[in-house]
């Protein structure tokens, strides 16, 4: 019988996934040491938010430390690490740009998951599709790049931005965007704000029940009820709150107010857009929905380089220092930076070294074998050359000073020699002989 072959019926058409361009910022996200259950859930929702340019179904073990991820991004392109940790005080969230920094360490006063966002919001969730694309960047509230802007808040700014693939409105399909992430700078707490909305498209002056006319019935009816109406007039018109036609009818006016708000909500579709209707040049009310997570970052630490390889220290938030001392940090780390390039250096020079001494000693041994060789062979030669002037001599003639030995010692030699063989062959055990008989 055939085997049944199986379809890819998670694909489906028009739904194919987009492919990231080659500039566009990769990152891991991943939690570091012992960590509740709560920040598990946090690191998976942030993959999620950060879809489709990191590593969603990244499994960590618990032998793998930070330096097998540093190690490993550069070969996968990564651009970026994000290492959630527990510390006795609060969790915290390190940002770190690969390959040579800066590195950013945040407290994490307070935060929100997925699930409890969601559950709080009465709105329609997304059906995943949203997820496709990369989100786009909101900043807000940072202060402009002046003479009395604290340093570190342009540092801060461009380090978020750069988690994010850079906006170009020339290029930017309007289909593509689903999503926005929200940083913005509490100047009074000192604080940043982390959100993340889903970008809802409604038709705009029309009221809820007329849209729903419009956009259809929802995916479990797929019919609208309409039993407990009179006239179709009491399912569109009705007011809100009223049970039937006894409380009156809503106006236009008063419909598009409950439904859109001002004009400012309003926006004309510069192309076609997700969703039923909703085709280049229509008037549509755009409308953020919040699905988390939701965290309140302090900026705790800036440093140079990555984790292990820290250099110096750009601010802290609870440590103050002199100029002397910056002044002798900075010469103690330019001290550790020029002796860690001296062992580099001497330990280029010792495999070089190294290197040479085994080829040069690899020559010697195969030298040293070839000399073997022809000693070997003249040798040989040699003793081939005194065995024929042995046996022949020079003239053929015998030595006169040779003694001969006569014929009777000759035969007691032979007699002993046959002895002697004889003596040998008893001394010798016998072998069994072995008869094969026929089966």
């Amino acid at each position: 019988m055939a085997r049944k072959r199986k379809n890819r019926t998670h694909l489906k058409g028009g739904a194919a996934p987009v492919t990231t361009s080659d500039g566009a910022p990769k990152s891991f996200i991943i939690k570091h040491g012992q960590v509740g259950s709560s920040v598990t859930q946090l690191v998976r929702d942030m993959r999620k938010v950060m879809e489709p340019n990191t590593a969603s179904r990244l499994k960590e073990r618990n032998r793998n430390k930070l330096k097998d991820y540093l190690t490993l991004a550069p070969t996968l392109q990564v651009t970026h690490l994000l290492a959630f940790t527990l510390t006795p005080i609060a969790p915290s969230l390190r940002l770190v740009r690969l390959s040579a920094g800066p590195t950013l360490s945040f407290r994490i006063e307070r935060y929100s998951l997925m699930k409890d966002v969601m559950n709080n919001s009465r709105r329609a969730r997304g059906v995943g599709m949203e997820y496709l694309s990369p989100p786009l960047l909101v900043l807000a509230s940072f202060p402009p790049p002046s003479s009395t802007t604290p340093p570190h808040l342009p540092l801060l700014m461009k380090s978020f931005q750069s988690l994010f693939p850079p906006l170009s409105p020339n290029t930017l399909s309007l289909s593509s965007a689903r999503r926005v992430v929200l940083v913005a700078y509490n100047p009074d707490r000192g604080t940043v704000d982390f959100r993340h909305y889903i970008i809802k498209v409604k038709p705009y002056g029309v009221s809820k029940r007329v849209r729903r006319v419009l956009e259809g019935a929802s995916s479990k009816t797929r019919v609208i009820n309409l039993g407990n109406e009179k006239d179709v007039a009491d399912f569109l018109l009705r007011r809100r709150g009223e049970p039937g036609p006894e409380g009156g009818y809503e106006s236009a006016a008063s419909s598009a107010e409950s439904v859109a708000g001002d004009d400012g909500d309003a926006v004309d579709l510069a192309g076609d857009y997700v969703g039923r209707n909703n085709k280049k040049g229509q008037r549509r009310a755009v409308r953020l929905d919040e699905v988390g997570p939701r965290m309140e970052l302090r900026l705790v630490k800036i440093a140079e380089g990555v984790p292990g390889k820290e250099g110096a220290i750009l601010y802290h938030e609870f440590v103050k220092k002199s100029k002397k001392q910056i002044a002798d940090l900075k010469a103690e780390h330019a001290a550790k930076a020029k002796l860690r390039k001296e062992r580099r250096e001497e330990q280029e020079r010792n495999v070089k070294r190294k290197k040479a001494l085994a080829r040069q000693n690899s020559g010697n041994t195969e030298g040293e074998d070839e000399d073997e060789e022809m000693e070997d062979v003249e040798d040989v030669g040699s003793e081939e050359e005194g065995g024929e002037e042995i046996d022949g001599g020079e003239d053929g003639a015998w030595d006169e000073e040779e003694e001969i030995s006569e014929g009777e010692d000759s035969e007691v030699e032979q007699g002993s020699d046959m002895e002697s063989s004889e003596d040998e062959a008893e001394s010798q055990p016998r072998k069994k002989v072995r008869i094969r008989g026929k089966r």
